[in-house]
This record gives structure tokens, C-alpha cells and sequence, in this order.
């Protein structure tokens, strides 16, 4: 009998499920808006309304649900903790609710972890028993690949390299997240030229500094725009700074990095593994690491949490996943 995973993709904006085959392919897929703002119980009922119209006519071929939700969750207890723009959501036990539902296993996951599997399975990272996966956009999140597993620590919240510590300008504590992700560009983009420098942004978001994102900024430094490349590169380099750090705690075979940031491009990548080679401990540590954007569409969280149900919440080995999957 073929069998079927059930996959949901929770995020603040969008609800939306599918249907997975075994070899991870999508074979039917359903959409709604969240509608966060109405609270737990009535996106609850939508997750659940949305996970029937993809049900198969013979339940009984679902081997289990698997979740992507951003922010932390805890795929050990497949408690979603505390997911930013879904409001009343706080220690919600979906796994449990959603089992209770339906009858079969759940699984919950970080959209972040839960991306790592989708690339170690399907993606760019196929094939590497250890790999770290960065996305790099409103936020930065991630998930990290050790020996086949995912890291996920004693209570399935770590692995959460976006907020890890550094200290800028001598004294202030920071993160990662706040001085490379999307906004920390906008925002150092908005206050330089508010100091007087010249920049096509200005044209570009009609004069209206808070209109300038990321986006427009890669757009700029692709066309040359001294300002925006200064940002994109001191951005890049921060980046380069954290990977560097994850090179030498876990020493992966790979990195890859996807998000909205990431596809500025060469003028971003590039600088990121100049940084890389610059600080790294010894040469061994990226010589033969690539760092790598990711091949990847915009439904990374629903194969990816096909693969959280494989893996059983990421305890199993992605590497036996990929092995057994014949992607056409």
C-alpha cells in the first residue's frame, strides 16, 4: 500500500497543506490565510479544516503530519512554544491535538530545522551527513545537520544560530540576526543616508526612506550603487563572521544558505566566503566546505515536514531518507 504524508506549513500569513508521497513528491496542496489575529481556536479549527480537503479517500495510507511553525517549537513534545505573529499561541500542544484528531503521528518542527531537512533529503545538501542550513531574511534561522541528525538540544530549541550573541561599537550587545538580516540592512541603509551619503535609493523608494528593504538594496548594489554595496557587504561579512563560528563548533561538510537576503547574490556570497577564509581558524575548516545558495522553492516547509515525519521529529538519520528517495 503506497504511503501518504500529511503536511502542514504554518506561518503567519498563510495556512497551507499537502499531500506527500514517499519519495517526497507533492500530489495534492490546499491554501488559506491564517487569519492569526482571530487567536488559537479558530486557526486551529482552519489547520484542521485544511488537513481534510488533502486527505486521502483511504485514511488508513497516512502515516503520520508533520508541522513546519516558525519559532521555536519543541519537536520532542511537538509543543509549538511561542511562534511570532500567531497571536494566543503559547505552549500550544499541536502534536498531541492534531493526533487526537486524525489518529496518526505528529510531528511538529522549526521552520528553520525543518528547511534543514527538506535540503538534506531533496536539496542542495543531499547526500552530507553534516550540514548547516541558514536562512536569511526578515530573520535568521537555522538548522544543523550533525552526523545525519538534527541538533536540537535538551528541550528541541537549539540550534538557533540567528541569535547568537556579539558585541558591536566596543560595548553594545547584539545578535546576529539584528545586524545582518533584512531589516538591520534597511535600517543602516535609512540612517547613512539620512548622515548626508548619496544613494539611487532614494530615487528608487521615491523619497521615502522607510520604504527601502533589503530587496532594493541587493537591486542597488547590483547596479553599482556605492552606498548599498557598503551595506551589502558589511552585511555579508557579519554573516561570514557567524559561519565561522559554526564552522568551528560543528565542522560541516556544507553550508547552505537560503532566504530573501540570500538572493542578492554573487556580491553577497562572495563576500561572505572572503570572510569565511580571512577568520577561520585553519584553511581545513572551509577548503573543502562549500558554501552553497539553496535550490530550494517556496515549499522547503512542506517537504520538509514530509521529512520531519520520516525522521520521526528528526531523531532518525536524514541521510537514510535521502538515500531511499528517487526525485525526478
Amino acid at each position: 500500500m503506497a504511503k501518504i504524508i500529511i503536511t502542514v506549513d504554518l506561518g503567519g500569513t498563510r495556512l497551507r497543506a499537502a499531500q506527500v508521497d514517499s519519495d517526497l513528491r507533492i500530489t495534492k496542496r490546499c491554501e488559506t490565510l491564517t487569519k492569526a489575529h482571530e487567536g488559537l481556536d479558530p486557526t486551529l479549527q482552519r489547520m484542521k479544516d485544511i488537513i481534510r480537503e488533502v486527505l486521502p479517500d483511504d485514511e488508513a495510507k497516512v502515516i503520520g503530519i508533520g508541522v513546519s511553525a516558525a519559532g521555536p517549537t519543541n519537536p520532542k513534545t511537538g509543543v509549538v512554544v511561542a511562534p511570532p505573529n500567531l497571536d494566543g499561541w503559547h505552549d500550544v500542544p499541536l502534536a498531541d491535538i492534531l493526533s487526537k484528531e486524525f489518529g496518526v503521528p505528529v510531528y511538529v518542527g522549526n521552520d528553520a530545522n525543518v528547511a534543514a531537512l527538506a535540503e538534506a533529503s531533496v536539496g542542495t545538501a543531499k547526500g552530507y551527513r553534516d550540514a548547516i542550513y541558514l536562512t536569511v531574511s526578515t530573520g535568521i534561522g537555522s538548522g544543523i545537520i550533525s552526523d545525519g541528525r538534527l541538533v536540537l538540544g535538551k528541550s528541541g530549541i537549539g540550534g538557533e544560530a540567528g541569535h547568537m550573541i556579539m558585541v558591536v561599537d566596543k560595548n553594545t550587545v547584539s545578535t546576529l540576526e539584528k545586524e545582518a538580516a533584512g531589516p538591520a540592512l534597511a535600517r543602516k541603509a535609512r540612517q547613512r543616508i539620512a548622515d548626508g551619503e548619496k544613494s539611487i535609493l532614494v530615487e528608487m523608494a521615491n523619497g521615502n526612506l522607510e520604504a527601502i528593504d533589503s530587496k532594493m538594496i541587493g537591486t542597488a548594489a547590483n547596479q553599482g550603487d556605492v552606498l548599498a554595496v557598503s551595506i551589502v557587504k558589511d552585511g555579508a561579512k557579519i554573516v561570514g563572521l557567524g559561519i565561522v563560528s559554526l564552522l568551528l563548533l560543528f565542522n560541516p561538510e556544507v553550508v547552505v544558505i537560503g532566504g530573501g537576503v540570500s538572493y542578492i547574490g554573487d556580491i553577497w556570497f562572495n563576500k561572505i566566503r572572503e570572510t569565511v577564509r580571512e577568520y577561520a581558524l585553519d584553511d581545513e575548516y572551509w577548503k573543502d566546505t562549500p558554501i552553497i545558495p539553496s535550490n530550494m522553492s517556496e515549499d522547503v516547509g512542506i517537504i520538509g515536514a514530509a521529512t520531519l515525519v520520516i525522521t520521526q521529529g528528526g531523531r532518525k538519520r536524514v541521510t537514510k531518507v535521502a538515500k531511499n528517495i528517487s526525485v525526478e
